[in-house]
């Protein structure tokens, strides 16, 4: 099926959203598509292979939203790379107001899509709106204190001190603090794993806006976020894709609250954090994912 791929923005808070609009080409007649909303993890842009996995959504035949969170990419807002999850999760509530106020798409039949931290984000956002028709969550950030604990020490130690500073900077309204997202070693990083630059920076496509920076202030908060605990109040069918081999958002809490809820597919995959966005690991997630959209909210009905 051929795609269209058109930008558009819609405001979040006052604050312009800047996202692309996927369409599949269809038949005159043909009954209007669901809608996949979309966002990235950790500090990551759009253009970091979102759009591999919409393009293929849309050739299976559903409307898809990719955008940039405020502080981001292409979107506005001030002081730029701040992560803040709260913000992050009213942009999603945001992004699926707008898809159903589009014409010529099911409004009733809205998925939200989340990748890593967005996974978390998709998750929460799931169990907050039971009149969604699905949700997808893809290597997901799920407990605060499971990706805090395989943290380097003195790097995490690092972030934590750069955090305060950075808290101190925002009450005197001066620039963030900032750190790094990707890291080795010691850096003062929210990621260090062996596999994190390797695997999470090459996914940056040429003259993209993406930074490898953030506001130090989300470091002190994501020892206390949680995913995990909205996992058990999801009430609409809900994929959860988990790479066994995660160094940055450890499995175990993941399947265990996915096992305990039935509205929770649970698949597994001897994968790192970052394999399932390209290659061989790519074309069996999004197939599998692609299988689970057909199952549940199928197109032409």
């Amino acid at each position: 099926m051929g795609v269209q791929r058109s930008d558009v923005e819609f405001a979040s808070s006052g604050t312009t959203i800047r996202a692309w609009w996927y369409r599949p080409d269809t038949e005159p007649g043909t009954p209007d598509p669901p809608v996949i909303v979309m966002a990235h993890g950790l500090g990551a842009v759009r253009g970091m292979r979102l759009d591999a996995f919409a393009e293929r959504f849309a050739q299976a035949g559903y409307a898809c939203l990719v955008f940039d969170y405020r502080h981001f990419g292409d979107s506005d807002g001030q002081p730029r790379q701040l992560l803040s999850v709260r913000r992050q999760l009213a942009d999603y509530d945001a992004a699926i107001s707008y898809v159903r106020s589009l014409p010529g798409v099911d409004a009733a039949r809205v998925i939200v899509w989340g990748s890593s931290f967005s996974g978390g984000h998709a998750l929460v956002v799931a169990a907050r709106h039971p009149d969604l028709a699905a949700a997808i969550s893809q290597c997901p950030f799920t407990s605060g204190p499971a990706s805090t604990l395989v943290l380097d020490r003195r790097g995490a130690a690092k972030v934590v001190a750069r955090g305060i500073a950075d808290l101190a900077s925002m009450v005197a309204r001066r620039e963030p603090v900032l750190v790094e997202l990707a890291g080795t070693g010691h850096d003062a990083a929210l990621m260090t794993a062996p596999d994190v630059v390797p695997g999470y920076l090459t996914l940056v496509p040429e003259g993209s806006a993406f930074r490898n920076e953030v506001a130090a202030r989300i470091g002190l908060a994501i020892p206390f976020h949680s995913p995990a605990r909205s996992m058990k109040k999801i009430r609409i069918p809900t994929l959860v894709c988990a790479c066994d081999a995660d160094t940055v958002a450890p499995v175990g809490p993941t399947v265990r609250a996915a096992q305990s809820n039935p509205m929770i597919t649970l698949e597994r995959y001897p994968y790192g954090h970052f394999d399932i966005y390209v290659g061989d690991a790519f074309e069996r997630v999004v197939g599998d994912q692609i299988a689970f959209l057909t199952a549940t909210v199928p197109v032409g009905v």
